[in-house]
């Protein structure tokens, strides 16, 4: 029987059934068919030892649901980073990077037989060149060690650059690695300087900071790489009703957030379907970069149509769509309301109609997503009309239930 380990070898996995369980929190045990009961326990168990006190449950019908529950604005570091730190490595692996840097720590330049020999002598192990050639490549590419060429012979040495130094070399330099440590995009780079560097975030806090949002961070190299050199990008996308995944091609264009719910999303052009949309970075499973795209900037052009006539994240277009307009009485006093239409509206004009009534025309491709908005004039709204039936009926169906929630079945 396998023992139980912290590390994981496929962050993937992770990070689906982090999103599943403790985020969402919509599955329970018994919902988890991918492997074995005990598999689910392991799992389960490996979140929680990163989560710590973050945890909350509660019981249902259906069984145990466990969940994520923390005021963000009250926690200095992400504990959802911890994810990131606990890929499992080989033995192999583990000794090498200690005989590596320990050998190299006396400022030495060494060749990679000379670095093989060093290692046979001091630790007794005798390793393949071509496996410490492989790992020294890959310390190169990370940039811990430097490679320097003299004739046909490759020298290796350590590179000075370590996060120390990094911090000390700007003037509150420190301070602005815990500032963006905490910012949505790569947060996790900032706050794996932190550690190297053995800071801790004792002077920020965020007060909406989307934490579930370094789950995602893992797809953005990839996605920003395709947007700057143009290219196509293959991608696995779930449904969140049934979990059932799609391949489809698509043309990133750009990463979009909403402004009222904080979710991030990809804006690209769909090839199976001929249409600018938005795919919610969340129920992106992976991204696969391919081919460069050779007409994208005239996609892309319609893509910079359709964003400007976005009220939020939505670049699509409902059928039978008008202009949603909006009768809004105020009292003498509240001019304030006018004020602060002006001050948010977003493809929109308002007109005095005289009386302390204004008339709110909201011009979009989908008011739809302007109603949570509209909603927030609840009690001064007079008329609305235009959209489509589904919007208004819509609008309607939530007055009235809102109604029966606070007055009451039988007011």
């Amino acid at each position: 029987m396998g023992s139980f380990s912290e590390l994981i070898k496929n962050f993937d996995k992770t990070r689906s059934y982090v999103r599943d369980f403790f985020i969402y929190g919509y599955k329970v045990r018994s919902d988890f068919s991918v492997k074995s009961s005990r598999t689910y326990d392991d799992e389960k168990r490996r979140v929680e030892s990163w989560l710590g006190d973050y945890i909350s449950y509660s019981t249902s019908e259906r069984g145990k649901q466990t969940c994520i529950s923390v005021d963000s604005s009250h926690i200095a570091e992400n504990p959802l980073y911890n994810a990131y730190y606990s890929k499992s490595f080989t033995t192999n692996d583990i000794r090498l990077h200690f005989f590596i840097l320990d050998i190299l720590s006396d400022n030495q330049h060494m060749s990679l037989k000379e670095l093989s020999q060093e290692i046979d002598s001091r630790f007794g192990i005798v390793y393949e060149e071509q496996t410490i050639r492989l790992k020294l490549k890959e310390y190169t590419v990370e940039g811990i060690i430097i490679t320097e060429k003299a004739g046909k012979t490759a020298y290796y040495s350590l590179s000075p650059d370590t996060a120390d130094s990094f911090m000390d070399s700007f003037s509150g330099l420190p301070d602005a690695v815990r500032f963006f440590s905490e910012q949505q995009d790569f947060g996790i780079i900032g706050n794996s300087l932190m550690r190297l560097a053995d800071m801790h975030n004792d002077i920020f806090r965020m007060k909406h900071n989307y934490i579930v949002h370094t789950l995602e961070d893992i797809l953005l190299p990839d996605i920003i790489q395709a947007i700057d050199e143009k290219r196509f990008i293959t991608a696995v996308i779930f449904n969140s009703r049934n979990s059932d995944m799609h391949n489809t091609t698509l043309i990133p264009f750009q990463i979009i957030s909403s402004v009222r719910t904080g979710r991030r999303y990809l804006a690209c052009y769909d090839t199976l379907f001929k249409n600018v949309c938005t795919v919610r970075l969340g129920y992106i499973k992976s991204v696969k970069i391919g081919e460069v795209c050779q007409n994208y900037s005239v996609i892309q052009k319609k893509y910079q149509k359709c964003l400007s006539r976005s009220y939020c994240v939505s670049m699509s277009h409902p059928k039978d769509i008008s202009p949603l307009v909006l009768i809004i009485r105020t009292e003498p006093d509240e001019t304030f309301i006018p004020e602060r239409i002006r001050r948010e509206m977003r493809l929109s004009s308002l007109e005095d109609l005289g009386g302390g009534r204004f008339r709110l025309t909201i011009d979009c491709d989908d008011p739809n997503e302007a109603i949570p908005w509209v909603k927030s004039f609840i009690g001064r709204i007079e008329s609305i009309e235009g959209g489509n039936s589904m919007i208004i009926n819509r609008f309607f169906r939530d007055i009235c239930r809102m109604k029966q929630m606070y007055r009451g079945e039988g007011e």
